[in-house]
């Protein structure tokens, strides 16, 4: 039985338990020190089974084609957890380093059953969204707890009529190479 390989792009000093941790910094948990913004990435085609990539992407220069790249390693029907700032949340903007925002629909633009991905039609990658997820990993108070429940049931009425009232941070994207 082969074993499963599991990526942790960015993952700096928080490296999952049982990932191959890839990070530019030689300070960091990384196995692999490799800069994320250099393609490609030194993994060969359909070998990757799941990869996380954690408050790492809103950084990179091109997140189409980091988005492209893990296309190409992640096996089909692998998985992606793709998890970034939400860009109503005030955290987004205090970091100077932040390049790119995302809204609930920023990844339709991978999944070919969404109309935005067919109306904009930009690049080869498809991932199937399987879910959107608000503040998974991170805890609020009372409020924030009853919005994100709720949110995650409605993640696009969330964003239309509550998000500018009672922002959340965290957003994290379930999706599924096609």
């Amino acid at each position: 039985m082969d074993k499963k390989i599991i990526l942790d792009l960015g993952c700096g000093n928080k490296k999952r338990p049982g990932t191959v941790g890839v990070d530019f910094n030689s300070r960091s948990e990384a196995d692999v020190f490799h800069d994320l913004n250099n393609f490609p990435y030194p993994f060969d085609d359909n070998t990757v089974d799941k990869i996380y990539i954690d408050n790492t992407l809103e950084h990179l220069e091109s997140p189409l084609k980091v988005m492209e790249e893990m296309y190409r390693i992640v096996k089909p029907g692998g998985e992606v957890e793709v998890i970034v700032p939400y860009f109503r949340s005030a955290a987004a903007f205090i970091d100077p380093t932040h390049k790119h925002f995302f809204t609930v629909e920023s990844f339709s633009y991978y999944d070919p059953s969404h109309e935005i991905c067919q109306q904009y039609d930009y690049t080869l990658a498809r991932f199937k969204v399987h879910s959107i997820v608000f503040h998974e990993n991170i805890s609020g108070g009372m409020i924030k707890k009853i919005v994100s429940s709720w949110a995650n049931k409605h993640p696009l009425k969330y964003e239309l009529y509550l998000s500018q009232l009672i922002p959340l941070d965290e957003i994290t994207f379930h999706l599924k190479k096609i």
